[in-house]
């Protein structure tokens, strides 16, 4: 079991930031280099590595502090210029760091070390001596930048509607009414919100694709899909591959959304689903939490130590620290994440309140990551250690959301039937939009002189291929492929977004384990303990989960989750 310090004392909000002192961390790095290249021994060696590993895990827990606290409130000041600084000077810490991985990547003492640490952290050792170079410390500089932009633009959006200020998520709220030109005004203003930045979020765009192939290019790639796939660490598989678990998406479950879409249209007495339908799944209204904010968290606490000692001190240790912020405020980062404190061995989670369901997903699907890295970290020798690859790291999200339906008539009561088979149907509804924005993006950095209207195009070619049910009900901003823009990812994680699907299928997997009868808590523990001390191929293989890539993982996994929404849906009354 690796060290424990797990020294944070109070809440989060009490934590103490300061600015990293980079220059002196690129000097302590240089020391423990040159510790390292002559050390003896084995330990001597270990102990230089673990230096300057601690070093990069400081500056990394300070960052990620200010991020938090300027993900809070947009228009922090303070905190907006912290993160300028990092986004100005992290690049330029990698290119020292790189040096001191240089030295390790030709150790004698490699083996040993990978033995201790596990392979995947030397595989990425490697990719960083391809992908770190001073020719692209400006251009990330510019991208990170970017990003910050971004997320001015649409945290600064919000509109009057029905009585109250709404951002993007508030009107997401209105759009499950019962009363339909509630939901089709609320939708109105939703898409007349991206409507009206529409301009702001091309230019964005476009400077970020052409920002993104310079990278690329500088680094000897033919394009950016090439480079991305090795930045994010998908050293098993091609964009070939990725090609072709899409188009098995399109073969297996394209035609069981259909289904359920049509079902979904009968069940609300409507000819033809609209866009701003879709997230109503019953005529008489959604199944709602019961409670404000803190009685969620508290129920969420409940519900943790009831399903196992492990998640039991997990979510009390979260409680006791204050390790998250839930309520949607002006002026605060749009979606929710987790994130993680190396120094103090502490997830944090984040999101926006919006009174529906989504809620308690972020109390199950952001506590899944959270848990993972707090299992992880205290069993592994490095606290960066502590998440995986993204497609692994999904999966630990996506279960906790399924292992939690015992619990979850805490939260709604007499409708907790109606809740499950909804989740239950939402996360199979939801895979084809998942591998729609990906392909979407294969065609903008395939074609990287593309302009706005052909990325629209390129939308509305891709809606039709894998979502052939969608409509905007005639909104013209919509229906000309405006659409893509609503999604984050795009801007500011490129790429990620088909590890959603990957990992929702892996989630399926060892849902119908539990279905089944197998210990999949024990499957899903010892997936949770191996953190990223594997890639992602033996990852799965060493927590025995079938591969989702592969065309008949996904033909199996369809065929039992619309087996199972029809168990479901047998529960609701």
């Amino acid at each position: 079991m690796g060290e424990v310090r797990n020294n944070i004392d109070g809440k989060f909000r009490d934590l103490k930031y300061e600015r990293p002192d980079l220059k002196k961390a690129r000097k302590d790095f240089a020391e423990y280099a040159g510790q390292f290249k002559a050390a003896a021994t084995f330990e001597a060696a270990d102990a230089a590595f673990l230096g300057f590993q601690r070093i990069m895990e400081s500056v990394t827990t300070q960052n990620t502090i200010a991020s938090i606290r300027n993900t809070m409130n947009m228009k922090d000041e303070f905190y907006d210029a912290e993160i300028k600084f990092f986004n100005r000077e992290m690049p330029k810490l990698m290119m020292t760091l790189k040096k001191a991985v240089k030295a390790v990547l030709a150790s004698p003492f490699r083996p040993q070390l990978e033995e201790k640490y596990g392979s995947h952290m030397f595989k990425d050792f490697e990719v960083q001596q391809r992908l770190i170079k001073l020719t692209t410390v400006l251009p990330s500089i510019r991208e990170n930048n970017l990003g910050t932009e971004y997320s001015k633009t649409a945290a600064a959006c919000s509109v009057e509607f029905m009585g109250e200020k709404c951002n993007f998520y508030g009107l997401l709220r209105h759009m499950q009414s019962t009363d339909r030109e509630e939901r089709k005004a609320a939708f109105e203003a939703w898409a007349g919100l991206y409507e009206s930045v529409s301009d702001k979020l091309d230019a964005q765009y476009a400077k970020l694709v052409k920002t993104r192939s310079l990278i690329a290019r500088r680094l000897g790639f033919k394009n950016y899909i090439d480079y991305v796939y090795l930045a994010r660490g998908r050293y098993d598989y091609d964009a070939q591959k990725v090609a072709e678990f899409r188009e098995a998406v399109r073969k297996y479950i394209t035609p069981l959304c259909d289904r359920l879409f049509r079902e979904q249209a009968g069940r609300l007495g409507i000819e033809k689903l609209e866009w701003y339908d879709e997230s109503l799944c019953y005529p008489d209204g959604n199944a709602l939490p019961a409670g404000t904010p803190e009685e969620l968290t508290e129920k969420a606490r409940l519900m943790y130590e009831e399903m196992s000692p492990e998640t039991g001190e997990f979510f009390n240790f979260m409680t006791e620290h204050e390790l998250f912020d839930f309520v949607t405020r002006e002026n605060k980062h749009l979606g929710g994440y987790c994130t993680f404190l190396p120094d103090y061995k502490a997830p944090f989670i984040f999101s926006n309140f919006n009174g529906t369901s989504a809620d308690i997903d972020v109390l199950t699907h952001e506590a899944g990551h959270a848990f993972e890295a707090f299992y992880a970290s205290r069993r592994l020798p490095l606290a960066m250690q502590a998440f995986s690859t993204s497609e692994i790291d999904e999966i630990h999200s996506m279960t906790m959301e399924l292992f939690a339906y015992p619990y979850m008539e805490r939260f709604f009561g007499e409708k907790t039937d109606k809740y499950i088979y909804a989740h239950f149907t939402d996360a199979i509804k939801t895979i084809p939009y998942l591998v729609s924005v990906d392909e979407f993006q294969h065609r903008v950095f395939e074609n990287p002189g593309s302009t706005s209207a052909d990325w629209r195009r390129f939308w509305r070619e891709i809606e039709a291929k894998y979502m052939p049910w969608r409509s905007y009900g005639g909104n013209a901003f919509l229906e000309g492929g405006g659409f893509w823009m609503q999604k984050q990812h795009i801007f500011l994680y490129p790429f990620y977004y088909v590890d959603y699907a990957l990992a929702q299928l892996g989630a399926f997997s060892l849902y119908r384990m539990q279905t089944e009868g197998g210990n999949a808590w024990a499957s899903y523990l010892k997936l949770c303990g191996l953190g990223g001390m594997y890639g992602y191929f033996e990852t799965l293989k060493r927590a025995d989960i079938p591969m989702p890539l592969e065309p008949e993982t996904v033909k199996e996994l369809a065929t039992f989750a619309g087996v199972q929404a029809e168990k479901l849906k047998e529960n609701v009354t």
